[in-house]
C-alpha cells in the first residue's frame, strides 16, 4: 500500500522593505545601547558609591533602585519577545508561544471596533469617494492610466475566449433562456412604445428619401423594365410615355408621402403597425406563430455558424483596436473616462448619489461579512513564522519599548532616592 507524503505546512516570511528595515534596526540598536548604557552607569555608581553615607548615601540607593528598574524593565521588555537569557521562563517569549491566540485577540478588536457598520458608513461618507474619485480621473494622464489598463484587461479576456466556448454558451445558456422567454408581448409593447413616441417615422422618413434616391438613380432602368412588359402592338412613343408617367407617379408619390406626415399612406401604416403590436400582446394566434418563428431561427443550424463568425469578426476587430495606443476607441475611452471624472468632481447631485450608493454596499458588506472580513487577521497571523514574526514585530516597535527600560532607569532612581530620604527622615 502506497502512502503520499504529507507536505509540512510552509510559514509565509513576513515581507518589508530592506532600507526601511535597516533604519529600523539601526534605530533599534541604538535605543538599546543607549537604555543598556544607563544601567551601566548606574551599576557604576552604586558600586563607587557602595557603603558610603551623607550625600553618596543618596546616591548609592538611587543607583541601586535604579539598576533594579532597569533590570525589571529590561526583563519585561525582552519576555515579548524571547526568554531572557536564554532561559526557558514561564510567561516569556510571549509572542512567538502565543501568536495564535495573539491574532485572534486582534482579530475580535478589530471586529468590535473598528469593522462596525456606523463607523464605517460614517467614515465612508466623510470621505468624498466620489468627488475625489473624478478630481483624480478627470486629470488626462490619470484617465490615459486606468484606460491603458481597461484595455488591457479588455484584451486578455477577450485573446482567452475560445469559439468553441462561445458556441457552447450559446447552445447551453442564451437559447434554451431565449426559447423559453415569450417575446411576443415584449415585442408588442415595445412596438407600442416606438408608436407613442413617434420614433418610427424618422426611420420612415429615411425609407422615402433612399427610395427617391434609388429612383433617381435609376430612371432608365425603371423605364426600361415598364417598356419591355408594354404589348408588341403599341408604338415606342406610347410606351416610353406610359413610363415616363409610371416613373413620375412613384416619384411623386414618395415625394407626397415624405413631405406630408398626416398622409394617408403613413396613417395606412400607423394603422397596421398598431394592430400588429395589440396582436402581438392579446392574439393567441399571432403569439404562437411569432414563437415558431423564433424557434425556427434558434433551432436553424446556419444560426451557430454564423453568430460565431459574427463573434470572430467583432472579436478580431476589438481585439486590434484595444491594441493600439493611439487608436480611436482608445481614444473614445479615454475621453469618456475623463469627462466622467469631470462630472464626479463637479456635480453634487451625482456625487451624493453614488456616495449614498457605496455607503449602503459598504454597510451591507460590513454588516454581514464582518466577522469573516476580520478572520484574514489571524489567519495571517497563524501563518506567519514564529520566530520571524517576533524578529519583525520587535523591530517595528521595539526602538519604542527601550523607552520603557529607560524610564525605568530613571524612575527606579527617583523612587530610591524618595525612599531614601523617608527612611532617613524616620530614623
Amino acid at each position: 500500500m502506497s502512502v503520499t507524503p504529507t507536505l509540512p505546512k510552509t510559514s509565509p516570511r513576513l515581507a518589508g522593505s530592506a532600507e526601511a528595515d535597516e533604519r529600523r534596526r539601526a534605530g533599534l540598536r541604538r535605543m538599546k545601547t543607549i537604555a543598556t548604557t544607563l544601567l551601566a552607569i548606574a551599576a557604576v555608581i552604586y558600586l563607587v558609591t557602595l557603603k558610603q553615607d551623607g550625600v553618596l548615601g543618596f546616591v548609592n540607593s538611587a543607583a541601586e533602585a535604579a539598576m533594579v528598574g532597569a533590570l525589571a524593565d529590561w526583563f519585561a521588555v525582552t519576555a515579548l519577545f524571547r526568554h531572557p537569557l536564554g532561559l526557558p521562563i514561564p510567561h516569556t517569549a510571549l509572542i512567538p508561544t502565543r501568536k495564535n491566540q495573539i491574532g485572534e485577540s486582534l482579530q475580535e478588536f478589530v471586529a468590535d471596533n473598528f469593522l462596525s457598520e456606523d463607523i464605517v458608513r460614517e467614515k465612508i461618507q466623510e470621505a468624498g469617494v466620489t468627488r475625489r474619485v473624478g478630481t483624480w480621473l478627470a486629470e488626462r494622464e490619470h484617465a490615459e492610466r486606468v484606460g491603458a489598463e481597461l484595455s488591457t484587461a479588455g484584451h486578455g479576456v477577450l485573446s482567452v475566449l475560445r469559439d468553441d466556448d462561445v458556441a457552447a454558451m450559446l447552445e447551453q445558456v442564451v437559447v434554451p433562456r431565449a426559447a423559453d422567454i415569450p417575446i411576443s408581448p415584449l415585442a408588442g409593447g415595445l412596438l407600442d412604445g416606438i408608436l407613442d413616441d413617434g420614433a418610427h417615422r424618422r426611420l420612415v422618413d429615411l425609407l422615402l428619401d433612399e427610395g427617391r434616391s434609388w429612383l433617381e438613380i435609376n430612371q432608365e432602368r425603371i423605364m426600361l423594365m415598364v417598356t419591355e412588359q408594354a404589348p408588341g402592338w403599341t408604338p415606342q412613343w406610347v410606351d416610353n410615355r406610359i413610363a415616363r408617367r409610371v416613373y413620375d407617379e412613384m416619384h411623386r408619390w414618395l415625394s407626397e408621402v415624405s413631405a406630408d406626415q398626416q398622409h394617408p399612406a403613413r396613417q395606412a401604416l400607423d394603422d397596421l403597425l398598431r394592430r400588429l403590436a395589440r396582436d402581438l400582446r392579446t392574439d393567441p394566434e399571432t403569439q404562437a406563430k411569432v414563437e415558431a418563428i423564433k424557434i425556427r431561427l434558434l433551432e436553424h443550424p446556419e444560426l451557430r455558424k454564423a453568430t460565431i463568425a459574427l463573434w470572430s469578426t467583432v472579436r478580431r476587430l476589438l481585439i486590434e483596436a484595444l491594441s493600439d495606443p493611439t487608436g480611436e476607441l482608445r481614444r473614445r475611452i479615454v475621453d469618456g473616462l475623463a469627462d466622467l471624472g469631470t462630472r464626479l468632481s463637479k456635480d453634487q447631485t451625482l456625487q451624493a448619489r453614488l456616495d449614498a450608493y457605496a455607503v449602503d454596499v459598504v454597510g451591507y458588506v460590513v454588516r454581514n461579512y464582518a466577522g469573516e472580513l476580520a478572520t484574514v487577521i489571524s489567519e495571517t497571523v497563524e501563518r506567519w513564522d514564529a520566530v520571524d514574526a517576533s524578529r519583525r514585530i520587535e523591530l517595528h516597535v521595539g526602538r519604542d519599548l527601550q523607552f520603557i527600560r529607560i524610564n525605568g532607569t530613571v524612575v527606579g532612581a527617583l523612587a530610591g532616592l524618595v525612599i531614601h530620604s523617608v527612611t532617613v527622615l524616620i530614623s
